[in-house]
């Protein structure tokens, strides 16, 4: 095969190439035939450049180049000539080539899908042809935008004194957890590896090893229920650092964000950022990872309606429970069945239902209105701010249930009212801190990790871990941008007492624990510093940077929400041989 190479890209030409010769290669991205003049407009993934070929002077040209359709690969010599009609939406709209050769590289088969932007073909078609839905404009440069952030993250870490550190991807499985993606071993038939849901523990080993300062873009593994932000397989900026407090963790985190949102964005990133504890993240917005853009805040009328006469209430708080509830401001206009969708959303969260009440002509209507006093009705108009046309959503429950139901209405709400559209090409950055260090799990008789057994409680919780745990809180920080979890992170354990202390609580008996963490608990018997660190989401990052909310796309090869690849069809079956070598049969 022989083929003119390009001597320019096709993004590149502006009007200072003026005359020039140049020679191009790239796919037709359009043909427009006028008779008398043909042009073609040769895409690269640097952008696209209209070829110019004048039929009636260069037949034999324009005969050459007859069946060409779009996505033929080509090369085009010619020259550089500024367009008797612009077009100023392109960044090559100045110009134009004159061709005086072309030759075909190769051609190509109709395409299942038109390979523009505003494609409203489904997803699922555009998966099991991804390597052409990657040629869309769109998709590219949100790879360009990942490959700028590979750079910028191996830049900063490095000037902050990090090193980069890889660490196994087939290693122990310690379902703890997620579930584990398990690889079977053939030489040693009967035992698995797993691939790593984290490098955790190999990132804490290095911290006693005296590595001080870790880094490591790595690929991570997760066998769980999927959606839109997340797949099986996802990559993350993993760092750790020793000798530190929590500040000291939070100040670096904050600087490789301000200066990502410089270098991509464009955008000056004003630190330190906002801080927030758990409880009143949730018990303000219903979130761990609440979209602080826009108010809707959640309100508690748990004293207001301890004695209503809705039982419903009455009951729920004579259990232990609150009532809370949101100002859907303007949404009185709301019909019954736009009500009885949000109810289904709230249904989705744990909800039995979805108490709501509209203020319309001075009046309130609504579910339970008919249960309220006067003064209970006064009461709630009051400690809502509510005004005429607004709508009340209320949930009922266990504090963190009720705020959980909440927190999904309102973002249901800013998503149906055009709130979150129109907060487009803004952004917010803030910490939520004090996580719970465990909950109780009534299925399970036991203490499970919020976080995972790994992270430290406050130091004024350490006496309470030792005796009773309830209530006690994490030395964990999640950074939260525009209502996703961006990155994770905390201060661990450093002392084998307290680890043991955690596995204890956790229900491990002592040949659990040395069993699965054996070697983490003989490390903090050798002299571990003090230590913690962050994971942030790499696709997050990207998928946050784009402004798409769709995490597939910013990742090249994606699975699907079911985990499959739709392009080459995994996961698939193997045949009986190669179950053999590894000693399995499969239980249909």
């Amino acid at each position: 095969m022989s083929f003119e190479q390009r001597t320019i890209s096709c993004g590149a030409l502006r009007p200072e190439h003026d005359t020039q010769h140049v020679t191009l290669n790239g796919w037709v991205n359009a043909r427009r035939d006028y008779g008398g003049i043909i042009f073609l407009d040769l895409r690269d993934r640097d952008g696209v450049t209209q070829i110019v070929i004048p039929a009636e002077q260069e037949p034999e040209l324009a005969a050459s180049i007859k069946d060409v359709r779009s996505e033929w690969v080509l090369w085009v010599k010619g020259v550089v000539r500024m367009r008797e009609n612009p077009n100023p939406n392109i960044p090559t709209g100045l110009v134009e080539v004159r061709a005086h050769q072309i030759g075909v590289i190769n051609p190509a088969n109709v395409p299942p899908f038109e390979i523009v932007d505003d494609l409203l073909t489904n997803e699922e078609l555009r998966l099991a042809y991804r390597y052409l839905d990657l040629r869309r404009p769109a998709l590219q440069r949100n790879f360009i935008v990942r490959n700028r952030l590979y750079q910028i993250t191996h830049q900063y870490f490095a000037e902050q004194g990090f090193l980069e550190v890889e660490t196994p991807v087939l290693t122990k499985s310690t379902p703890e957890g997620a579930r584990d993606f398990l690889v079977p071993s053939r030489i040693n038939k009967g035992r698995f590896y797993a691939l790593p849901q984290s490098p955790q523990l190999f990132k804490q080993l290095l911290m006693v090893s005296g590595f001080d300062k870790y880094m490591q873009i790595v690929k991570c593994f997760r066998d769980e229920d999927l959606r839109a932000d997340r797949q099986p397989e996802f990559t993350q900026i993993d760092v750790e650092m020793s000798f530190i407090r929590q500040d000291d963790i939070l100040a670096t985190a904050e600087g490789f964000v301000r200066r990502a949102w410089s270098e991509i964005r464009g955008m000056e990133v004003q630190t330190p950022f906002a801080r927030m504890t758990w409880h009143e993240a949730m018990s303000t917005y219903g979130s761990d990872k609440p979209d602080i853009r826009y108010g809707m805040h959640l309100v508690t009328l748990t004293d207001t309606l301890r004695t209503c006469a809705f039982s419903v209430f009455t009951d729920a708080i004579a259990a232990g429970g609150i009532v809370a509830a949101i100002n859907a401001t303007g949404c009185g206009a709301f019909s019954r069945k736009q009500i009885d969708e949000l109810t289904d959303h709230a249904k989705k969260y744990g909800a039995k239902g979805m108490p709501w009440l509209k203020f319309a002509g001075g009046e309130l209507t609504g579910s339970f209105v008919k249960f309220l006093s006067a003064d209970e009705q006064q009461a709630i108009l009051q400690a809502l701010d509510a005004k005429e046309g607004d709508l009340m959503l209320f949930s009922v429950g266990e504090f963190e249930r009720a705020c959980t139901v909440l927190g999904a209405l309102r973002t249901e709400v800013a998503r149906r009212t055009g709130i979150l559209e129109s907060l487009r090409g803004t952004f917010s950055f803030h910490w939520v801190t004090e996580f719970p260090l465990l909950e109780y799990s009534d299925e399970e008789q036991r203490w499970v990790a919020r976080h995972h057994p790994f992270t430290a409680p406050l130091p004024d919780d350490m006496q309470r871990l030792m005796t009773d745990p309830t209530g006690s809180r994490a030395l964990a920080h999640d950074l939260v941008i525009n209502g996703y979890e961006a990155a994770g992170g905390s201060v661990r354990i450093h002392e084998n007492a307290v680890q043991q202390r955690m596995f204890d609580l956790l229900g491990f008996t002592q040949a659990d624990a040395e069993a699965k963490f054996g070697f983490l608990l003989s490390a903090l018997q050798y002299g571990a510093p003090p230590h913690g660190g962050i994971a942030f989401g790499f696709d997050r990052l990207v998928m946050l940077l784009c402004e798409t909310d769709n995490i597939r796309d910013v990742i090249a090869f994606p699975k699907t929400t079911s985990g499959l690849s739709l392009m080459d069809g995994c996961p698939s079956t193997v045949d009986t041989r190669q179950l053999g070598d590894l000693g399995i049969s499969l239980v249909q």
